[in-house]
């Protein structure tokens, strides 16, 4: 898989005296930055960001450490700046950025710039904001059309610069020939709906120039309340990867912690030279520990549940008990896999806060992720 087109526009607005929008558009690596702060603030902000992951060396980690370590040293630059120049203290910049390796492409994430991706002409948000009306949607104390008037729709809850660290959201996409990435500040987003971002780019794609400056004209035709930058990039598959299915869908599995997976305890053997009758012993309390531990399964298995994660990265709704027991039995079985959301479309916090082994009522775990894939595609 390889970039075969990118594009790169970033317009001023209608109301705005400066554009404190920057981006990259080198391939492997895409990002774009929105500045924040008094004066010129903003400017410098997302300008150092930017150059920052204009400069960055691509070494030997896997993608999702290195596009880690490419925000965080962004967020390193900025805030030192800030810490040395009172006329920016405090200044900072949103951060989304795309590294392509192969067949994966790694989105890090921090702020309300957004990535969406292009496939079969049908357009998918792959970003979550760090913003406060964001928080309040997921949090269900405000509807999603409440969030597009609300005063405060523009405040951020997560951004580089203001901190000595950053939290940087990460995950991987396996992509399919002929995807279409957007990587957008949130002058398109807020003035430009999904819908019509979607036919934008179905309509266009073939000339991702033409594509780009439609986006920008159609958010300057809304009002241009704000700087407007877009980067488009195209994917096409060289040679067939064998190990790929031709409808294979968002591929996260990849990316992957042990906080995604389902939380399961393996209960292992070990082997022993010791004495017949001590090894006796063992494993007779260890076959009675199992069989106590099996009848307990059996016992909770209608009425516990947990959410947890499938192979493939989709959230799902387990009954049972969150074990494995040696020969590969597991003690739960999946009731309800969410066709759409992926554990890593979630952030760590929210994962570490649903994949924890506690033990709910199937309802209140359809619940939790009927919510949280409200809270993704509302």
């Amino acid at each position: 898989m390889s970039v075969i087109a990118s594009s790169a526009s970033t317009d001023t607005g209608r109301r705005r005296r400066r554009n404190e929008d920057a981006f990259v558009c080198e391939p492997p690596l895409f990002a774009v930055a929105d500045g924040m702060g008094g004066a010129q603030a903003g400017e410098v902000a997302s300008r150092l960001a930017a150059d920052s992951v204009r400069e960055a060396k691509l070494g030997d980690l896997p993608s999702p450490e290195q596009t880690v370590e490419i925000i965080r040293e962004a967020n390193r630059r900025v805030y030192a700046y800030s810490s040395e120049n009172a006329s920016t203290r405090g200044m900072g910049t949103t951060m989304t950025v795309a590294l392509v390796e192969g067949s994966v492409v790694t989105i890090g994430h921090v702020g309300d710039s957004r990535a969406y991706l292009l496939r079969e002409d049908q357009l998918t948000q792959l970003t979550q904001d760090h913003s406060l009306v964001a928080e309040l949607v997921r949090s269900g104390r405000l509807s999603p059309k409440e969030a597009e008037s609300h005063p405060r729709r523009s405040v951020i809850t997560r951004a580089l610069g203001t901190e000595s660290d950053v939290e940087v959201d990460v995950f991987s996409i396996r992509a399919q020939n002929g995807d279409l990435f957007l990587l957008c500040s949130d002058g398109l987003t807020s003035m430009v709906s999904d819908e019509e971002i979607a036919k934008l780019l179905v309509a266009a794609r073939a000339d991702l120039d033409s594509a780009g400056e439609k986006l920008v004209a159609a958010a300057n035709q809304a009002g241009g309340e704000d700087n407007i930058t877009v980067v488009l990039f195209e994917l096409e598959a060289g040679e067939p990867e064998t190990e790929e299915e031709p409808d294979q869908k968002l591929d996260v599995a990849k990316t992957l912690t042990e906080a995604d997976a389902v939380p399961a305890l393996k209960l292992a053997t070990q082997s022993s030279r010791g004495h017949r009758p001590r090894r006796a012993t063992l494993i007779a309390l260890a076959f009675v520990f199992l069989l106590a531990l099996v009848g307990l399964g059996v016992f909770t298995v209608s009425t516990a549940h947990f959410i947890g994660a499938e192979p493939d990265g989709r959230v799902a709704v387990y009954q049972g008990l969150p074990f494995d027991l040696p020969g590969g039995v597991h003690l739960y079985r999946p009731v309800r896999v969410s066709a759409r959301l992926y554990a890593a479309q979630l952030t760590l916090s929210e994962r570490r806060r649903y994949f924890n082994n506690d033990l709910h009522s199937y309802g209140d775990t359809t619940r939790e992720l009927s919510r949280l894939e409200g809270a993704v595609y509302p």
